[in-house]
């Protein structure tokens, strides 16, 4: 049986030329950046040579504004927290939205128990955070603003220069979880006036379990973790010299390729989206028609549970999922789909397709042979459909 994948937002293979430039720091170039004798030097200024990538593809001025994590979840801990614990004297408020990633979620509510008031501001109905809600919710002690610049799970592009704008005008620092985004469509840094931005390195088709947060320079934040003072004190700890290797090269990739790549993957997005509206009945298109990623389709079928469809998909080869990986250990419907305004039935019959790199027209056809026969077989065993899609 053919497989094919279409949960790239879940997990990315590594590239073969990631790991080609990876595979000498597990052996031959083995030293710790941290000593001064020639393989040591080696590995800094390879870590140093990473950084200048991951700083090219976000237009950081100055590659000393990345700071390599252990993913972004690890990104999205020390933004939030350090630019928290680090300013509490200036104010106790934080703005962030509905739709964010379950981790930036959870930090909000435990600075919430720490005493921050974290204010959540509403989206519409394609996902969309209204910068005039952003403004009217900041206050004189709001002290960081946090969104998202494109949402993994509905694709939906937020428009992160006029919020950065606001955010900057009301003297608060401004965040955004970019692991979505990066390598997928431009992200600028400066012009979008962001002063912290989490990056992950799988989402690029680097490696997993290595991840950057870029800092401008000026923001004030505390570190997360105390040690021995690697990465400007903020990340202590020994760098993983392989993956940060593979994360650089991966981002040099992006750079390189991401406009080709991005109109490639937005084609074959649009054909299988056609495909799907033509032969399935009551279908339809989770996030903003326009402003969404090139590579993302989310799809929702009435009378129909997605876990059903992703597991019958699943039996015909075909890997696809029903929301955030990061979310699906809960029954609960997806805080994204609930948040842009779908009942809780309509946020269970939801499917998210996410391309990338390696797929093909072949693979839209393979979806599109199966796909509405699957849906046929399980609206006739759901009581809920209406007779005349019950044939």
């Amino acid at each position: 049986m053919k497989r094919v994948y279409f949960d790239y937002q879940a997990g990315s293979p590594v590239d073969s030329r990631v790991f080609e430039a990876m595979t000498p720091y597990f052996g031959i170039m083995f030293g710790n950046p941290s000593s001064t004798h020639g393989l040591g030097q080696e590995a800094k200024t390879a870590i140093e040579d990473a950084r200048m990538k991951v700083a090219s593809l976000i237009g950081a001025r100055k590659k000393e504004e990345i700071i390599f994590t252990s993913g972004a979840t690890e990104s999205n801990n020390l933004a939030l927290i350090g630019t928290a614990q680090r300013n509490k004297e200036k104010g106790d408020g934080i703005v962030t939205s509905t739709i964010e990633h379950i981790s930036i979620l959870n930090i909000c509510k435990y600075l919430a128990r720490q005493g921050f008031k974290v204010k959540h501001v509403p989206v519409d109905s394609y996902g969309l955070v209204d910068p005039t809600s952003v403004e009217k919710t900041i206050s004189e002690k709001t002290i960081l603003v946090s969104i998202m610049h494109a949402n993994g799970e509905i694709g939906t592009i937020e428009p992160i220069a006029e919020i950065g704008r606001i955010a900057h005008a009301h003297g608060a620092a401004f965040h955004v979880d970019a692991v979505a985004a990066a390598g997928k469509i431009p992200v600028d840094v400066v012009g979008d006036k962001i002063d912290l931005l989490s990056l992950s390195s799988n989402d690029l088709y680097g490696p997993k379990g290595v991840g950057a947060l870029y800092v401008n320079e000026g923001t004030r934040m505390a570190p997360i973790l105390i040690g021995g003072g690697q990465e400007r004190g903020l990340r202590s700890g020994t760098e993983n010299v392989p993956a940060i290797i593979g994360m650089g090269r991966a981002a040099e990739i992006a750079a390189q390729e991401m406009g080709d790549e991005s109109a490639r993957l937005a084609r074959l997005r649009d054909r299988l989206h056609a495909g799907i509206a033509k032969e399935i009945p009551y279908s339809y298109l989770n996030g903003h028609p326009a402003a969404r990623l090139p590579n993302n389709l989310s799809m929702r079928f009435s009378y129909i549970e997605g876990e059903s469809l992703v597991l019958s998909l699943d039996m015909e080869g075909i890997a696809v999922s029903s929301g955030s990986a990061c979310s699906s250990k809960t029954l609960e419907p997806s805080h994204v789909l609930r948040a842009i305004g779908l009942a809780h039935q309509e946020a269970h019959g939801s499917l998210l397709f996410s391309l990338g790199r390696w797929n093909s027209d072949d693979d839209v056809d393979q979806v599109l042979s199966v796909l509405p026969s699957i849906v046929g077989r399980l609206r006739r065993m759901s009581p809920l459909t209406p007779k005349d899609l019950q044939v």
